[in-house]
């Protein structure tokens, strides 16, 4: 059985955050089969790993999840926020493993957010290197010109760097208002709307539709589900890693769930109103 960090060990069982196990093994207060450890050292879940003189039950096998969730306008992106703000954790809250986001949505963004607990996936989505494609409904103001659209579809300086090209369709134009489907194959903090500010549009509103492959169809708005063995494969394809070296999804729900949609006793409960 490979060994792991205890840091790792410990976030990927749920018993707290990698941060927060870190803390504890800096302040002594975990040992592995009855040994202090320090920072860097590694355990299985066949180890007898106990925090403050409780054991930690480990699970001999991960189950991996992979979700994909509509996240609507006014969510935060992250498992956590200082400010008490609403985050798309909140959205998730019957999911029993640890899951987290794999990218960004900023808060007035909406749309596709993918969501795992398998590490090695979310980060050959998000490096760089695998130049796994976004796709974005935007809708902007009040026009946009051919240079504009040359512009963007080009590139331009951000943070001192170029952005890679762009593809730029004009999907519907109105007075005062053009849909534009904009896909980018980086993931830049804010990007779409920087680059749209710095051509002098302003972004009314911004839908992720699609990650590589995966689209995101019919889902709601504030509803998640699993993905599918053949989105999986086809994003596992993507990032250039084939579906035997990963994980087995655990199988995929057959309609979309609403966050709090079982209560404890396993019984649907209308979804709570979330304004």
């Amino acid at each position: 059985m490979e060994k792991i960090r205890i840091q790792k060990l410990l976030a990927d069982a749920g018993y707290c955050s990698r941060r927060k196990a870190e803390e504890l093994i800096s302040g002594g207060k975990i040992k592995v089969n009855g040994h202090p450890v320090k920072l860097g050292d590694k355990a299985t879940a066949a180890d007898l790993i106990t925090v403050n003189g409780e054991r930690v039950y480990l699970p001999r096998k991960k189950t991996y999840r992979y979700l994909m969730l509509h996240k609507p306008r006014g969510y935060v992106t992250t498992t956590s926020d200082e400010l008490d703000r609403r985050c798309v954790m909140d959205l998730l809250e019957d999911v029993e493993e640890r899951v987290y986001p794999i990218g960004r949505l900023d808060k007035d963004s909406e749309g596709l957010l993918l969501l795992t607990n398998d590490g090695t996936f979310a980060n050959g989505i998000m490096h760089p290197s695998r130049h796994i494609s976004k796709t974005y409904r935007v809708t902007v103001r009040p026009d946009v010109t051919e240079e504009q659209l040359v512009t963007l579809s080009q590139g331009m300086e951000l943070d001192g760097k170029m952005t890679m090209p762009a593809t730029v369709v004009v999907k519907t134009k109105e007075p005062g208002r053009v849909v534009l489907l904009m896909t980018i194959q980086e993931g830049r903090n804010r990007q779409i709307r920087r680059m749209c500010e710095a051509v002098g549009l302003e972004v009314a509103r911004l839908r992720r539709i699609s990650v590589g492959p995966v689209k995101l169809g019919m889902l709601k708005p504030g509803t998640y589900r699993d993905l599918t063995p053949d989105e999986l494969r086809a994003l596992r394809n993507a990032i250039g890693k084939g579906e035997a070296d990963g994980a087995k999804p655990k199988p995929a729900k057959s309609r979309p769930r609403t966050a709090g949609a079982r209560s404890k006793s396993g019984n649907l409960n209308k979804p709570r109103n979330r304004r």
